[in-house]
């Protein structure tokens, strides 16, 4: 038995939730998918799967025996990407995560020149408003907005973004200016919001910092759709400096608001730190860093 062989056909039945799905992904037979999966079992002498007529369950050592197999794996494909010279020139696949509308904005520009530099990279970007776990879903690079938790992961700061209030000049004209943050109580205004509602936004900072209570006249979970709410004129919205940056320097959006902006929030590159970095990894690292920076000290006056 290839004990390596054995783990891949595992770890591929155990993240396809079926044997079948494992032999359409590794292009194996059905039987042979089953076998290797059995004979790994009789080696270890324990039962690792419990196969069902819809899918697998993991035992408890079946648990523990993936979580190990993984590692393993990848140092044996870290050891065999040395081999390859991945670490002498930047070679390979690349996957990196974004906020969605900056990944839009800012990222992908940026890829696209990389790619255009390193012929021998290849790039695939994820964009998610939501933050995932980079060591779990092997991400080699991700751009993380906010205020970043004690972590292993190795960080590098390229900027910061800000708050933005907003509104189109159609309906400041017909509704009047508000000069101080508690003045939107007497306006229409646009929630950036999920599942969750949002009815304060900040304001002030230091021993000035306060909420303030916002009453939406219309709400929405993407900045898309707040953008083009607010250039309707449907109220005043709240966005980030990227995010509104487009329309207010096209004059469609006006800022409001700005000595009351709360603290910044800072823009980090972030990755895994392994203890051999890969040429495509620092290769992208020292290409996007300069370039994102740069286009975060652009909007900065938004």
């Amino acid at each position: 038995m290839d004990r390596f062989e054995a783990i891949r056909t595992l770890l591929a039945a155990v993240d396809g939730g079926s044997l079948t799905a494992a032999s359409r992904q590794l292009g194996m037979p059905l039987p042979t998918v089953s076998r290797n999966v059995s004979e790994l079992e009789a080696r270890l002498g324990t039962q690792l799967v419990i196969r069902t007529s819809r899918k697998l369950l993991l035992t408890d050592a079946g648990n523990a025996f993936v979580v190990a197999g993984r590692r393993v794996l990848e140092q044996l494909d870290e050891a065999e990407r040395a081999a390859a010279g991945e670490y002498r020139t930047p070679r390979g696949d690349l996957l990196v995560t974004a906020p969605i509308m900056f990944g839009k904005l800012h990222v992908t520009p940026v890829v696209l020149s990389f790619l255009a530099a390193y012929p021998e990279v290849n790039v695939r970007v994820a964009f998610f408003d939501h933050v995932i776990d980079l060591v779990e879903n092997h991400v080699d690079v991700a751009i993380r907005i906010g205020h970043l938790p004690d972590s292993a992961l190795v960080a590098s700061r390229i900027g910061e973004i800000h708050w933005v209030v907003c509104a189109s000049a159609a309906y400041l004209s017909t509704h009047g200016t508000p000069v101080a943050p508690d003045d939107l109580a007497e306006h229409d205004c646009i929630a950036f919001e999920g599942l969750q509602m949002v009815r304060t936004w900040p304001f002030g900072r230091g021993t000035d910092a306060k909420a303030v209570a916002i009453r939406p006249r219309f709400a929405a979970n993407t900045a898309d759709a707040v953008i083009e709410a607010a250039i309707a004129g449907v109220g005043i919205a709240r966005l980030t400096s990227y995010q509104a940056a487009g329309a207010i320097r096209e004059g469609r959006l006006v800022s409001l608001l700005r000595r009351h902006s709360p603290e910044p929030i800072p823009v980090h590159l972030v990755h895994t730190g392994p203890a051999l970095v890969p040429l495509k990894i620092r290769a992208f690292l020292d290409f996007a860093g300069p370039r994102l920076k740069a286009g975060l000290a652009d909007i900065a006056d938004i």
